[in-house]
């Protein structure tokens, strides 16, 4: 299932320059910029407290957005750059660049692990623990997958769960090259505990 993109809400800006921006931040507005896709850059202002909230929701600069803008056609979008102020660390000024239905981009995609009740080494005490809780990947804009998954069944304790042990949707492909990991299935402290003082034993034993 693709993505759903989220909407976020602008306003034409009038002018341009130090100095509508300055007045776009007097009515409470973070001035910004469209540009890209061949055609001209389009002032914008977004409402302070609206952009905040996004900002601190977390991945503002991994989402592919659907700019709304009044009297204009929708566009996807993503960001490209936050200004902040340098003291109080708030938006002073977005830029968002254009994008085609077709154009590849790399997002963060969140990774979803299930079965978790056919997995034994999860049954005999073992954790699981998430090493990318998100994948950097290549998608396409019209296209954007929900989550990757990670079937855990028959996962045993010591088993380590790679990129490559993961089945991708349909022209997705990771950003690294290499095959890296995604998540294990670590022993239980008392587990650990037992191993660790069995080989001590041992040790103790070899040397007598």
């Amino acid at each position: 299932m693709a993505k759903e993109i989220p909407d976020l809400v602008a306003e034409a800006r009038a002018g341009t320059g130090k100095g509508a921006a300055r007045q776009a931040r007097r009515e409470g507005k973070v001035p910004g910029i469209v540009y890209g896709d061949g055609k001209e850059p389009q002032p914008i202002q977004i409402e302070f407290n609206s952009l905040l909230t996004k900002l601190r929701a977390g991945r503002f600069m991994s989402t592919l957005w659907n700019l709304k803008v009044e009297g204009q056609d929708d566009v996807r979008v993503v960001c490209r750059g936050v200004q902040r102020d340098v003291v109080k660390d708030l938006p002073t000024h977005i830029d968002f660049m254009r994008l085609h239905r077709n154009t590849r981009v790399n997002l963060f995609i969140h990774v979803n692990f299930e079965n978790h009740d056919a997995a034994p080494g999860l049954k005999r005490g073992g954790t699981l623990v998430v090493v990318r809780p998100e994948v950097e990947l290549v998608v396409t804009a019209s296209d954007i997958p929900e989550q990757i998954t990670v079937d855990l069944t028959g996962k045993q304790i010591g088993d380590t769960i790679h990129i490559e042990d993961v089945v991708l949707p349909a022209g997705v492909k990771p950003t690294i090259d290499r095959n890296f990991v995604i998540a294990n299935i670590a022993a239980p402290s008392g587990l650990r505990s037992a191993d660790n003082e069995e080989t001590a034993a041992e040790g103790e034993a070899a040397e007598a």
